[in-house]
């Protein structure tokens, strides 16, 4: 698995004046929990880039005060007004002690509804799981060859090896719809009439008319 190097360095005045001088020299304050004590520390926010600006699952090695941390990103914070990062959070690993983490969803195949004209429609793009460190992965792959039209897969069909899936097992997670055009050729199949009906119709009337009045 990618993992992103961030050195970092130990903070040891908090607070919200603190802070502000962080941030005005283009740092971005910190937080590692989970292990064996909590950490403060800043770096600074390029360093961050590779790691926030991403839909990849990473570790993160945070290197502060001669450690090293083993972690995952666990909540980012944003200026409301620039936008710029102002926070990080960061979940330490431990061995022993299972961890929540989202991991990203990759499908495989092409699904047999997608050959047939359907539109393969992604409702999830991650799912939430809780394991080991030693079992966490870039994602989870979920082959789709087998969807067929109007067919979903749900939570519940995938395959997550020494993981418990958190989210509900009947909630969707991708599905295969009819297109556009799929839709207009069935609908004219559906209200095509064979001809051989209302050409009998017709000609029922026809033959009366044609028939002599019978005489009074």
């Amino acid at each position: 698995m990618k993992t992103i190097t961030i050195e970092g360095q130990l903070r040891t005045e908090l607070g919200k004046k603190a802070t502000r001088q962080l941030r005005s020299q283009e740092l971005v304050p910190g937080v590692i929990y989970g292990g064996a004590q909590e950490v403060n520390f800043s770096a600074p926010a390029k360093a961050f880039k590779n790691l926030v600006y991403t839909p990849q699952f990473q570790l993160a090695e945070v290197k502060v005060d001669g450690k090293t941390y083993t972690c995952i990103m666990k909540d980012l914070q944003f200026d409301k007004v620039k936008d710029n990062l102002i926070h990080v959070d960061f979940l330490e690993l431990v061995e022993d002690k299972k961890v929540l983490a989202d991991l990203p969803l990759k499908f495989t195949g092409t699904p047999a509804g997608v050959k047939e004209g359907g539109k393969l429609v992604t409702k999830m793009k991650s799912l939430k799981v809780k394991t080991l460190p030693k079992y966490l992965k870039e994602n989870i792959e979920v082959d789709i060859s087998e969807l067929k039209l109007n067919e979903n897969i749900r939570v519940e069909d995938v395959k997550a090896d020494n993981m418990e899936v958190m989210n509900s097992p009947r909630i969707p997670i991708a599905s295969v719809v009819l297109t556009r055009q799929l839709k207009q050729e069935e609908a004219a199949a559906s209200t095509a009439a064979p001809a051989t009906a209302p050409a009998a119709k017709a000609a029922a009337p026809a033959a009366k008319a044609a028939a002599p009045a019978a005489k009074k």
